[in-house]
């Protein structure tokens, strides 16, 4: 459960109040209990953390009042009640008027955490939900580096560290795995945030336009130059041109780019005027730029110039712990674009997607979150998708902990109702839950 979050718990009667907020404290909730809805009121507020369990019968003012006050002061709050056998037909209608869901008198306490435990993971993904619809309507949109594996914090230690600096930064890694991402995070951090971030691929524009394309022309300068055009490094001047694929760009235009960067100036084609820029050069390359200057296809001089500090992106099968992080940053990210709810992984998807290859990195992880938030087929979460270089033995161990956790996660962490639903003995899933670490 995310941290931060808390469970508002409003009963009138002490032993109940007391009693009942001890359960869902040994069930790893934070509780604040309150005897009233008077007191329960200034705790409602559009960004509170968590969500409200309140009795119906309460001295003073109702539970249904409370509701209709945290539907004013906190929309988006879950509001389960508690109600009597008497007050069914009342909770149902109350459920038709916003309330999250209601617990009849006497309910067990795995039926009392299930419930919370639902409610506080939708009001999670609507806080951040939330949050994101911020970020991407902020100025560093898009900018932020998701993951918790030692790979990538020292990544974000590198672009912290760099970013305010003009010095030229080469990120190394394989396709999909995120080096303009890097880059736009290098500019956002950066005092040219400010001004352009200019992005191009060197492996994408024809040899015959490269030069055109990076330095600009004059009208004239060529057959088909119509108009005078600047280039992507006169239009970068003052903000960041990101070069990606570098180690594609002509072995001719290496050496002009050179003399760009060493003078601070440049020439558009057909044109004797030099003309002043002032911009920062983070490179990308997928291949082992040191082979290729050996070989000599990419020029060690430049190679220098371009790699004074170096950022290495490792593939997501080398930092397996971001996987379910980021797959979930871009379910909510597919949620906002194309406005559909963002769905809530189960223990047995999150182990699939741990298990799956992901050959193109983030990128396909990214498409995989997209196609399950658009409800497509192959959503990216399958249990079978197993990587063919896992033994069988370990293939089964790895299915067998999810569909185990999986079901404790729908009984609230009730063994016994897990055993029935498994169809195993108490003794059995108990010495798995041990050797499964559950």
């Amino acid at each position: 459960m995310q941290d931060g979050l808390r469970v508002l718990f409003v009963e009138d009667e002490p032993l109940v109040r007391q009693a009942t907020a001890q359960s869902l404290e040994l069930a790893g909730f934070s509780v604040l209990a309150l005897p009233s809805a008077e007191a329960a009121m200034p705790h409602l507020s559009p960004e509170f953390p968590g969500v409200l369990v309140t009795d119906v019968r309460l001295t003073g003012a109702s539970g249904l009042d409370l509701l209709q006050h945290c539907r004013n002061a906190a929309p988006g709050v879950p509001v389960i009640l508690v109600t009597g056998h008497g007050d069914i037909t009342m909770a149902v209608q109350a459920m038709r008027e916003g309330a999250y869901d209601f617990i009849e008198k006497p309910f067990g306490a795995d039926r009392l955490t299930e419930t919370v435990r639902r409610a506080l993971e939708r009001r999670a993904l609507e806080l951040e939900n939330r949050a994101l619809r911020r970020e991407l309507a902020g100025p560093a949109a898009g900018t932020r580096i998701i993951g918790r594996s030692p790979a990538i914090e020292q990544v974000r230690m590198l672009v912290a560290n760099v970013a305010a600096t003009d010095v030229p930064v080469m990120i190394n890694g394989e396709t999909g795995t995120g080096k303009e991402l890097v880059a736009r995070s290098l500019h956002a951090l950066s005092p040219r945030h400010h001004a352009p971030f200019v992005a191009l691929n060197c492996g994408a524009v024809p040899e015959a336009i490269f030069e055109s394309e990076m330095f600009g022309h004059e009208a004239g300068a060529f057959t088909g130059a119509g108009k005078r055009r600047v280039g992507k490094l006169e239009h970068a001047s003052g903000g960041t041109l990101f070069l990606d694929e570098i180690e594609s760009m002509p072995l001719a235009l290496q050496v002009k780019l050179l003399r760009v960067l060493q003078e601070g100036t440049l020439e558009r084609l057909g044109s004797n005027a030099s003309i002043a820029i002032d911009v920062r050069i983070v490179a990308a390359a997928k291949g082992d730029m040191e082979a290729l200057v050996a070989q000599g296809t990419f020029r060690q001089d430049l190679y220098y110039r371009l790699n004074v500090v170096t950022i290495p992106l490792p593939p997501l099968r080398e930092r397996r712990e971001d996987i379910v992080p980021l797959f979930e940053h871009f379910m909510l990210v597919a949620a906002v674009r194309y406005q559909r709810p963002a769905p809530i992984l189960s223990e047995l998807q999150r182990q699939a997607l741990m298990q799956r290859a992901w050959p193109g990195n983030v990128r396909e992880l990214r498409n995989a979150a997209d196609r399950l938030v658009l409800g497509v087929p192959e959503g990216g979460a399958r249990a079978d998708a197993l990587d063919d270089s896992t033994p069988l033995k370990e293939r089964m161990e790895h299915y067998e902990r999810a569909v185990i956790a999986d079901t404790l996660a729908r009984t609230g962490g009730a063994v016994s109702q897990a055993a029935d639903l498994l169809q195993v003995g108490k003794a059995t899933l108990y010495d798995k839950i041990k050797r499964y670490g559950l």
